[in-house]
């Protein structure tokens, strides 16, 4: 066993079973309401695993479950970024993951491998990284230097600090590099001595935009995936909805050979695909250190999640009922007590690697955008550039102007004002690319979208910009409130 899985072993050999769970938002819907509901139709979880919130609304979670498992699902920690140390308020952003981690009591810190900023653009949903050698070196020693914060503002004697896991991230109809998504994260994990989440969508996603369907089948695809992706650094799974995008639903392909352009989509009914691919992954034996299935269900409504958890813990029953007989012979380890280094993890230079990576970031924001050809970065180009139209065209014009908040219900008046002028809010989308900013707050998109809104009205029209203040001001001020519940 080599030093990476030594430290990974010695960490996740402590974190206790979880069971079968439910990865939820506080808000949306309502965790207290869910969680009457479930109770109502004697439907139990094993853990909970909460996106990022407000602290109070964690201490109303954790006060009112006190006995409960609660895991964590970190935002802002963006690891595979070469700029992160520099052009982030990163050490503000650990902090508040240090305080979260601490409220819930959490075995894990689970982060998407994935970004919604890079050099100075910001984006309201996931972009995959580069799939590079550049990029796995970068992520790795990112991701090292992060635990080593978490350790030393957690690691007790008595208690090792929670352990870093990287959440496989979802294609959004592309994907840019020249390593096989698997390969990846082997190499990743040959680096750092980090836990997994699996994301069976995510999986699906990369079945379906690299053009793997088009010579095997998903079974045929999820063998030679899973035979490559280091599966003993998995500690959690997860399975979601998948679905078109809103605005592709009725105009999506149509030929029976093509599968559909499914995305991510947490508020989607999961497709029975996923739960086929989910038994086979479970049957491998190289998942040696699983601790816990998820359903995710954040934006779902509460009579799906109803069924479709009842039909989760029905079908793996048999996985729980395994795992705990399991539980009493893991193998023990060392414990890794507080200042412990984790050595080996940073024998790499990373120097060339975060240049190199640097100007492909840069490329990746303008290819998206359109404004540059698919060309510039590595990778196979086949059939990208129509669903990277797709994105161009579509996702990301609704990301920016509806996605998160509908511009026209957050500033009514303001557009309304705009729109007599002849100002179309496909201006603001322009604005919002052409005039990146540095990131000097955490990340919010919701707060993120109020002020560059304002930005914009100020640009373009200063007759509205009052008006657009008093709105701005407004939606604060119901933020806040909406938070401190």
């Amino acid at each position: 066993m080599d030093t990476m899985d030594q430290h990974f072993l010695s960490r996740a050999s402590r974190i206790p079973h979880h069971g079968l769970g439910l990865s939820v938002d506080v808000y949306s819907p309502c965790l207290f309401d869910l969680l009457t509901e479930l109770s109502r139709h004697h439907l139990h979880y094993g853990y909970l695993e909460i996106f990022k919130a407000h602290e109070r609304a964690l201490e109303r979670v954790r006060s009112s479950f006190p006995d409960s498992l609660l895991e964590y699902h970190a935002e802002g920690l963006w690891v595979t970024q070469p700029d992160l140390w520099a052009a982030y308020p990163i050490e503000q952003e650990i902090q508040e993951t240090a305080t979260h981690l601490q409220v819930l009591g959490s075995s894990w810190c689970n982060h998407e491998c994935a970004s919604k900023q890079m050099t100075g653009y910001s984006f309201g949903t996931y972009l995959p990284p580069v799939l590079t050698v550049e990029s796995a070196n970068v992520t790795a020693g990112n991701a090292v230097v992060l635990q080593q914060r978490m350790d030393a503002l957690l690691q007790t004697v008595a208690r090792t600090a929670p352990l870093l896991l990287l959440e496989t991230p979802p294609l959004t109809y592309f994907g840019f590099g020249d390593m096989p998504y698997p390969e990846f994260f082997q190499t990743l994990t040959e680096l750092v001595p980090c836990g997994l989440v699996l994301d069976i969508g995510h999986v699906w996603t990369v079945y379906r935009y690299t053009g793997q369907w088009r010579s095997q089948t998903i079974e045929q695809f999820l063998k030679e995936f899973l035979d490559t992706f280091p599966l003993t650094r998995v500690v959690q799974i997860h399975i979601a909805g998948l679905a078109p995008h809103q605005r592709d639903a009725k105009t999506d392909d149509k030929r029976g050979s093509l599968p559909p352009a499914w995305i991510d989509s947490h508020g989607s009914p999961i497709p029975d695909v996923l739960f086929d691919m989910l038994d086979q992954v479970l049957a491998h034996p190289g998942l040696t250190h699983l601790k816990g299935l998820a359903m995710e269900v954040d934006t779902k409504s509460m009579p799906v999640i109803v069924e479709e958890y009842r039909r989760f813990i029905e079908r793996y029953a048999w996985w729980k009922r395994e795992t705990e007989q399991k539980v009493g012979t893991v193998v023990s380890a060392e414990p890794v007590l507080k200042g412990t280094p984790l050595t080996g993890c940073c024998a790499f230079d990373n120097s060339s690697s975060t240049e190199a990576l640097t100007k492909q970031y840069r490329d990746y924001v303008q290819v998206v955008r359109k404004r540059a050809s698919p060309s510039v970065l590595p990778g196979e180009k086949e059939s990208v550039d129509r669903d990277l139209e797709r994105y161009s065209e579509t996702y990301l014009p609704f990301e920016i102007l509806e996605w998160g908040g509908d511009l026209r219900e957050m500033f009514p008046r303001t557009v309304a004002h705009l729109q007599a002028k002849g100002i179309s809010l496909s201006r603001f989308l322009d604005f919002w690319f052409e005039h990146p900013r540095p990131n000097h707050e955490p990340f919010d998109f919701f707060l993120l979208k109020i002020q560059r809104f304002v930005e914009f009205v100020e640009m373009e029209d200063r007759s509205a910009l009052e008006l657009a203040k008093q709105e701005a001001l407004d939606l604060r001020n119901g933020y806040e409130l909406a938070n401190a519940l």
